[in-house]
């Protein structure tokens, strides 16, 4: 096979996203239609290491290496693809590194760990008050409120390659997430619409909810297990705060063949 016909098989898959991402992502204020979204999910489940490895063997020395400092280990990225309506990025992520809690304001995320193990832990704010049932809550706000609002536990996992695509939705489906690296891992993100200047994410501290009126006490994780016939709900506060000044991030060139 010609060096040609080898990279366009390599990237036929990633071609097939990207074109079912241009019919699915139709800008800021949209969110995909059903169909679409099984359609994007559908392809990334397809998707392998072996589909991007030119990628990833192009940026293999930015996670399979040891840090120079272990305690703030350097996360990196690249561009696959972007435009105004979506991107196409994959993050490489050393052993103990963190993406920490953040949002996706107004975005439809899809996230496929292609190589490694992480642990995951997302949430999404409590708008529901039957979510509060037997909580003892008794309000959305903390007495203390200092830009906190109570949130509930969507996703508290370990995720190892290979595993299916994650999808979270601007208001749902765990829109507030956290990684936690437990080996060199590659994730590959599509983004509608992509971050930007005007579209930048919110940081957050999560914050056990206290355990009073708990039916259950509190777990093993430190959140409450509010309980009632029909919902389990596990709670915490999210605290607005800064970018945190020990996670390093940054853009390396896109050095794979080009997908469209």
């Amino acid at each position: 096979m010609s060096v040609r016909r080898r990279v366009q098989a390599d990237v036929a898959l990633l071609r097939r996203l990207l074109a079912a991402c241009r019919v699915a992502f139709l800008g800021p204020g949209t969110v995909p239609a059903p169909a679409d979204v099984s359609l994007v999910r559908g392809i990334l489940d397809k998707i392998g290491p072996e589909d991007v490895h030119e990628f990833l063997d192009a940026s293999a020395d930015t996670y399979t290496s040891a840090p120079d400092h272990p305690r703030h280990p350097i996360i990196t990225r690249t561009t696959v693809y972007s435009c105004r309506n979506f991107s196409i990025v994959i993050f490489f992520l050393p052993p103990t590194a963190v993406i920490p809690l953040h949002n996706h304001p107004g975005m439809t995320v899809f996230s496929k760990l292609l190589r490694g193990s992480l642990h995951i832990k997302s949430y999404d704010w409590v708008v529901d008050p039957d979510d509060l049932a037997g909580s003892g809550a008794g309000g959305l706000t903390p007495a203390d409120n200092n830009h906190m609002r109570l949130a509930k536990v969507v996703l508290d996992a370990d995720l190892r390659a290979p595993c299916d695509a994650l999808v979270l939705y601007p208001e749902s489906c765990g829109n507030m997430h956290r990684f936690t690296a437990a080996t060199p891992c590659a994730v590959l993100d599509v983004l509608g619409p992509p971050y930007s200047k005007r579209r930048d994410c919110t940081y957050y501290q999560d914050i056990p909810y206290p355990n009073h009126d708990a039916p259950n006490g509190k777990n093993e994780t430190g959140d409450v297990d509010a309980t009632d016939e029909k919902t389990k709900v596990r709670l915490a506060w999210l605290k607005e705060t800064n970018k945190p000044q020990d996670l390093k991030m940054y853009e390396v060139p896109h050095k794979g063949p080009p997908i469209f």
